[in-house]
């Protein structure tokens, strides 16, 4: 069983790719994206290749790899700083609420505080109520609302 007492976290390591799919499949499915293995494949790659801009850690137990976290460096041309932006946080839904997606955030603030990054940011769906419990406690609501635009056709 799961608790935060025996959750460590590391780097996405290759061996983790069936795991990590499944998880990644999971996360998808969870905000019901449309299920694409060309995009999970493509998500895949871009966590393998050292010069791509996203990174990943994975929370394991006794049980496994129980969750994954993917993230990048943002500049922040407000503050004159760079941040950390924590795109996709996933617990498998039976390790929920046992320390492994807040072990995830605590690497990311280490991980901050160690490069000298201003913020760990990340959103959540509204409706997300499990997972804002655990933000609520790590971190500080922001007042902004999230827009999102199409791309033009050209």
């Amino acid at each position: 069983m799961t608790d935060a007492r025996t959750v460590s976290v590391r780097p996405l390591a290759p061996s983790d790719e069936p795991r990590w799919r499944e998880l990644f499949r999971g996360y998808r499915g969870f905000y019901h994206l449309e299920e694409s293995e060309e995009v999970v494949s493509r998500v895949w790659g871009w966590l393998m290749d050292p010069g791509h801009e996203c990174q990943a850690l994975v929370a394991e137990s006794v049980d496994g790899i129980v969750a994954i976290g993917h993230y990048r460096r943002f500049s922040r041309p407000s503050t004159g700083t760079v941040g950390i932006w924590l795109d996709d946080l996933f617990t498998a839904p039976e390790a929920r609420g046992r320390g492994a997606g807040r072990a995830l955030i605590h690497r990311l603030t280490g991980i901050a505080g160690s490069e000298g990054r201003s913020v760990v940011r990340w959103i959540t769906a509204d409706d997300n109520h499990q997972a804002q419990a655990l933000y609520d406690q790590v971190a500080t609501r922001t007042y902004w609302a999230t827009y999102d635009a199409a791309p033009a056709t050209v």
